[in-house]
């Protein structure tokens, strides 16, 4: 009980001298549990208390804020780099629906002309030679030949 005696002596020797010096580093004054500090503070004035636990919440809202800045950095450049992918997977997507609908056209082409070939025969009888260049070769994709399989 006797150092703390001395130790508050001291401090108030230090503010009565005009001192300018701080009483706690702000180091000290964040790394303080409340109740070391409420023991720090004892046998200083009501406003110097006031002083230094108000310099002590606006160094921890400091702090606060600035986890929260890194914590939002963090976030952003994830998000932007999901985007990044999402817009990517959806490039591919539309490559592949374009080259989709590309081959879904040459098929239906070919029906078509398979259709109207069938149309023919079924109007004028089987002929009696099919010419070479009228043959229509049908051949199953890579993508299309899963599905037949």
């Amino acid at each position: 009980m006797a150092a703390d005696g001395l130790s508050s002596k001291a401090l108030k020797v230090k503010r009565e001298l005009g001192e300018n010096t701080p009483l706690l580093s702000d180091e000290e004054l964040m790394g303080l549990s409340v109740r070391e500090l409420n023991h720090h503070l004892r046998g200083l004035s009501k406003e110097e208390v006031a002083r230094l636990k108000q310099r002590r919440r606006t160094l921890k809202n400091r702090g606060y804020a600035a986890s929260c800045r890194v914590k939002r950095v963090c976030q952003k450049e994830e998000l932007q780099k999901q985007k990044m992918e999402l817009e990517w997977e959806v490039d591919k997507l539309a490559r592949e629906n374009a080259a989709m609908r590309l081959e879904l056209d040459t098929l239906r082409g070919k029906y078509e002309a398979l259709q109207g070939f069938a149309r023919t025969v079924a109007a004028h009888g089987p002929p009696a030679k099919v010419a070479t260049a009228s043959v229509i070769t049908i051949v199953k994709s890579g993508a299309n030949q899963a599905a037949y399989s």
